[in-house]
């Protein structure tokens, strides 16, 4: 029974790349699979303005025909000069309980790694910090997320026996919403509105298509978020990608802007409805009818379960209480859409401010996520 480890070229080869997940979760419950169509035009060098940036290749395990693993090597070079560091990443890393399987892959990782003139090797992580990331370490057990990573629980045995250690954590906060925002959260979200000279700016496709809002948007998320772990700062077309699949997806209704008084935009947060059952029931397929489930999640039968895709705030305005009046905005919304509970999306564990937030409602950390990392032998 010889592995062999074959790059990525056929046709085949690219759906086994891409479908390899819904063999090995096959009956796990917790698992949600990723929107197949997002998956193909994330990976492909032709659809991807990432490629612009990023070396990848990507690479499948058979074992006697079969595909028993796959993942994919990434070279950030807008994020190793952005950090100052040589690295080459592992993502979109998947493989059955066999040590073979999992150390074979991380030897293409690590070659690849080589050849570009890499000095370290980190992941889970994709091309930028919009592609899943962070090997779940805790939380197997709970239903993952449209957006995030799931594994099994023997992976962190496989990558720690590689000689990876921790490089960061990132977890996730499942929030109670009340039926009625407090009175209090209400007069506090409505001083700071006033003492801030702020206000709620409402989200029309007219501002997106004709005045360049979702531009202002994702600048803002590159100002927000650019210090944070690894974060790519976001060229143009990376922006155009992001914000047409994004904001041409997601009800705009659950897009909170806040603008001070020059019409400057200096907070924002972005929520839908969870799909994660809509996706578990099509299999991320929108065809033939995939797409019918998927409209209803959005728009019209929903979850009681809100995901928190971004939230942000200039870091002018930090410390000033403005997330209080994103929170207002979209939860009062939110409960009177019959959403029940909400979602973070994977917190840095050093990111105190933004853990301490989501403390002013009845609360559970859900699940932990881990970046690893090694140094690269010569």
């Amino acid at each position: 029974m010889s592995l062999i480890i074959k790059e990525v070229s056929s046709n085949k080869e690219w759906k086994d790349f891409i479908r390899f997940p819904e063999k090995l979760y096959k009956d796990n419950p917790y698992y949600v699979p990723s929107l197949e169509f997002d998956v193909k035009d994330t990976l492909s060098p032709k659809s991807n303005p990432a490629y612009d940036f990023c070396e990848a290749k990507m690479y499948l395990a058979y074992r006697d025909g079969e595909c028993v693993g796959r993942v994919a090597a990434i070279v950030n070079n807008l994020a190793n000069e952005q950090w100052n560091h040589k690295e080459v990443r592992f993502g979109w890393f998947d493989f059955i309980d066999d040590k073979e399987v999992s150390a074979a892959l991380v030897a293409k990782v690590e070659e690849f790694g080589r050849e570009k003139g890499m000095e370290d090797i980190v992941g889970p992580l994709g091309f930028t910090d919009f592609d899943p990331e962070g090997m779940l370490v805790e939380g197997y057990d709970r239903m993952s997320t449209m957006a995030l990573i799931y594994n099994h629980p023997y992976y962190v045995e496989h990558i720690e026996a590689l000689g990876f250690a921790k490089d960061v954590d990132w977890i996730e906060i499942r929030i109670e919403l009340p039926e009625k925002l407090p009175e209090k959260f209400i007069r506090v979200a409505e001083f700071i509105q006033k003492r801030s000279k702020v206000h709620i700016q409402p989200v029309t496709k007219k501002m997106i298509k004709k005045e360049h809002y979702g531009e202002k948007l994702f600048a803002l998320i590159n100002e927000c978020y650019k210090k944070l772990y690894d974060f790519t700062v976001l060229p143009e077309k990376m922006i155009r990608k992001y914000m047409d699949f994004y904001l041409g997806l997601l009800p705009l209704k659950y897009v909170s802007c806040v603008e001070n008084e020059k019409g400057e935009l200096v907070a924002f947060g972005v929520v839908m409805p969870s799909l994660a059952k809509v996706l578990q029931k099509t299999r991320g397929k929108l065809f033939p009818f995939g797409w019918i489930h998927l409209a209803k999640a959005l728009y019209f039968k929903y979850d009681d379960t809100l995901e928190m895709l971004l939230v942000g705030v200039h870091p002018n305005y930090r410390d000033s209480g403005i997330n209080s009046l994103v929170f207002t905005d979209l939860f009062d919304r939110a409960v009177r859409d019959g959403f029940r509970h909400a979602e973070t999306n994977a917190i840095l564990e050093t990111n105190v401010k933004n853990i301490a937030q989501w403390t002013l409602f009845p609360h559970e950390i859900k699940k932990r996520r881990r970046s690893y990392k090694k140094k690269l032998e010569a």
